[in-house]
């Protein structure tokens, strides 16, 4: 047990590169991070980290051992999950509510596999933006929502599911998108296509654009849709440009009728999150949770 904490602590080190927050996520002294690490590259008798003044990276061991030590954790949440759902409810009704995006195109699958193992347990999805489910979810409309955004509301718990990534998306007959990459200054002046408001997406967007120097009003916006299926149709016959998420326009992209186009400086990265309110403690909200958390390893 103390070998598997002090492979938290490394795994927590190497994900951050940082000992400080290492000590943070994991409620410790940044003295005991550093003790555990320095216990552990004794007891494997290698170093783990380089470290250069402030800076740290892995070594070459570091990085073999953060390998086997996902796999490690991979194999107890799956251990927990199998055990646990023995002994949960297995019938009941669960309602749950999804940003568009997660709704469209991330959910589904696990939708399918949740319903082949659980069938006595009727599933509802409603889906509407990060607002409205938040929302729903305090009028106790649904039991469980997936949102992506940075807005906090102190009433809900937020627990994080999976990474995602938007982007700027061209049809690639677009004459722009043949040079795969636009700066700041020319991102100002394409004709853009960006979700509604209320939209985590564009919650997302607007605070990633701070980076290079932009706020929303400063695109040219030519027009506010509330799904990227009808942003996606709305490019293919335009030579507009919209910010969507990757996971949305993968199929576009491998049938090469959509281009990324990378914008200088900008990188918008963002996370789901399940959401359910705090002091909530029904069995079925929870089972679906460690069920997705489980298939999306």
């Amino acid at each position: 047990m103390v070998f598997d904490f002090r492979l938290q602590v490394f795994q927590a080190v190497a994900r951050r590169l940082s000992f400080t927050k290492a000590a943070s996520e994991l409620f410790i002294t940044q003295p005991a991070v550093t003790k555990h690490i320095h216990e552990l590259e004794n007891q494997l008798k290698t170093k783990l980290f380089e470290r250069s003044g402030s800076k740290i990276s892995l070594t070459a061991a570091g990085e073999i051992l953060l390998h086997h030590a996902e796999q490690i954790f991979d194999i107890y949440r799956n251990l927990e999950f199998e055990i646990n759902s023995l002994s949960q409810r297995t019938s009941g009704k669960l309602r749950l509510g999804a940003s568009t995006t997660a709704a469209q195109y991330i959910l589904p699958p696990i939708l399918a596999a949740f319903h082949r193992k659980f069938h006595n347990i009727e599933v509802t999805l409603t889906t509407k933006n990060t607002e409205e489910i938040e929302h729903a979810l305090q009028q106790k409309e649904i039991d469980l929502g997936v949102i992506e955004g940075f807005s906090r509301n102190a009433a809900i718990k937020y627990t994080e599911f999976l990474n995602d990534e938007i982007v700027l998306v061209a049809n690639s007959k677009n004459p722009l998108a043949a040079t795969g990459v636009i700066n700041a200054a020319q991102l100002r002046e394409i004709p853009l296509l960006l979700r509604e408001p209320g939209s985590g997406t564009l919650e997302v967007i607007a605070h990633a654009l701070k980076s290079i120097g932009l706020g929303l009003g400063d695109l040219n916006v030519e027009m506010q849709l509330s799904s990227s299926e009808s942003m996606k149709l709305y490019i293919l016959h335009s030579d507009s440009m919209a910010f969507i998420s990757v996971h949305a326009v993968l199929k576009e992209l491998q049938s090469k009728e959509c281009r990324i186009v990378d914008v200088e400086g900008l990188s918008i990265d963002r996370h789901f999150h399940f959401t359910t309110l705090h002091g909530q403690q029904e069995a079925l909200p929870e089972l679906f949770m460690r069920f997705a958390l489980y298939q999306r390893k």
